[in-house]
Formats: structure tokens, C-alpha cells, sequence
């Protein structure tokens, strides 16, 4: 039994990964110090959610495969 269920679709899944990929590496490329780490952590969070297919506040705004439950 999983403990979430999908509810991005596979498109939104890679533009998710690749848009957070994208963000952390240019944090440190454009940004230094504490502001660096915050917008690459905030990145890295945002292409987990694309690997995993997994979005919370999708699911909390009612947003994806399963709709409003």
C-alpha cells in the first residue's frame, strides 16, 4: 500500500524535475552565501516533487489525477 498517490501527470512530472534542476543550479551560480542555499534547497524540493509525482499542494488545493476527494 502506498502512502500518497500520484497526482501529477508525466509531462508535469519532467517539466517539475528539470524546472527544479534548472533553479538550484543557477542559485549557485547567480547567488551567494545563506540566499543560495535557500533558492536551491527551494529547487531541489520542487524537482523532488516531480520525481516522485507527488505534489502536496496540488493534493491540498484539489488539483490532479484523483480531483477533489
Amino acid at each position: 500500500m502506498a502512502l500518497y498517490r500520484k497526482n501529477i501527470g508525466g509531462l508535469h512530472q519532467a517539466v517539475r524535475l528539470a524546472t527544479g534542476i534548472a533553479v538550484a543550479i543557477a542559485a549557485f551560480v547567480y547567488l551567494a552565501g545563506a540566499a543560495a542555499w535557500l533558492v536551491a534547497l527551494s529547487g531541489a524540493g520542487f524537482a523532488l516533487t516531480g520525481l516522485v509525482g507527488y505534489c502536496p499542494m496540488c493534493a491540498l488545493a484539489g488539483i490532479g489525477r484523483g480531483g477533489v476527494s
